[in-house]
């Protein structure tokens, strides 16, 4: 979605507009993305609005403490006009994204030589530790197979569930296929992930056969590798129209997940992870599973390693409890 016509009447909002327009015509960020930031650096010029600070000056280590403090007794879905009086806060990591739009923004304005207030100076809210969540290979063979193959659908998701194994693509990527883009003859094809960093992503056979089936059911010419299968049809509704949106694969994967009763919470990301840990289980080097996953440091890559380290494993196996 490209950053919305300015109606910015403040100092703050229209530097806020010009920057939006900066990340979607000269950075090429993803639509995605400008959306996003949209809604965090809104969100602050709304809320320094408030407080009777429009100008650029007004944007101050004071000002900022006490936006940061507001964000961290905002309760979560507040913006969308919900009570959730007692609910609990918007967590650390959205905090923290939205001190990563104001640095980035901050930045931006400082490249193009204003007077603005340091961004170095915002420091990042300590993240959350979650605990990494990866299904065995018992459980991803089960998962993969509880689709129906009765219908389309079942098709459809028995294709996704195999591709999301196969290669790791985030759901957002994956929704993005289009037909002519995956050559299941070489079973590999190129995606601009995350930060539009492009990568090669590799099918599996199995993933392959999947997907040719699926394709080979299917009765239109719609150009999405995944569509739709419900509501409405027919040569006046776009490509974009009948693509498989992102909800829908999430709300998919919980779907199958209930159905045969997982003891692990997975989702779409879950499976992500599996595939993961799979590689680095198998003795995959960490460069190329980095590489494979799309992510821009291999420090974001080193959260599986303790999982998956053969070494400490063999040496607990070794000698835990030899002393006793």
């Amino acid at each position: 979605m490209a950053a919305q016509p300015s109606r910015a009447s403040t100092e703050l909002e229209r530097l806020i507009q010009e920057f939006l327009e900066y990340l979607e015509v000269e950075r090429d960020v993803s639509p995605l993305t400008v959306r996003n930031y949209a809604h965090y650096l809104r969100r602050f010029s709304e809320w320094m609005k408030k407080n009777n600070w429009t100008n650029l000056a007004d944007v101050t280590q004071d000002s900022i403490r006490q936006y940061r403090l507001y964000l961290s007794r905002l309760p979560a879905l507040a913006s969308q006009g919900v009570s959730l009086h007692g609910r609990k806060a918007i967590s650390k990591k959205t905090q923290g994204y939205h001190a990563i739009a104001l640095r980035s923004f901050l930045k931006y304005l400082i490249r193009t030589d204003r007077q603005a207030f340091s961004p170095d100076k915002i420091d990042l809210p300590k993240a959350e530790s979650h605990s990494l969540k990866f299904l065995s290979g018992e459980q991803v063979d089960r998962l993969l197979n509880s689709p129906s193959l009765s219908s389309e659908v079942g098709k459809r998701d028995r294709a996704i569930l195999e591709v999301l194994f196969s290669t790791g693509l985030r759901v957002s990527e994956l929704v993005s296929l289009n037909r002519d883009t995956v050559d299941l003859e070489r079973r590999e094809f190129g995606i601009i992930g995350k930060g539009r960093r492009q990568r090669v992503v590799f099918l599996s056979r199995r993933a392959a056969e999947w997907i040719d089936a699926y394709l080979k059911i299917r009765k239109d010419n719609y150009l999405p590798l995944f569509i739709r299968h419900k509501g409405k049809m027919g040569p006046d509704i776009s490509d974009e129209e009948m693509r498989l949106g992102v909800r829908s694969v999430q709300r998919m994967v919980k779907k199958y997940v209930r159905k045969i009763k997982l003891p692990v919470d997975a989702t779409a990301h879950t499976i992500r992870h599996s595939f993961a840990t799979d590689l680095l289980m198998a003795g995959a080097d960490l460069r190329s599973v980095q590489e494979m996953l799309g992510h821009k440091n291999v420090s974001t890559t080193q959260i599986y390693t303790h999982i998956t380290n053969k070494q400490l494993r063999d040496v607990h196996e070794a000698f835990h409890g030899k002393g006793k």
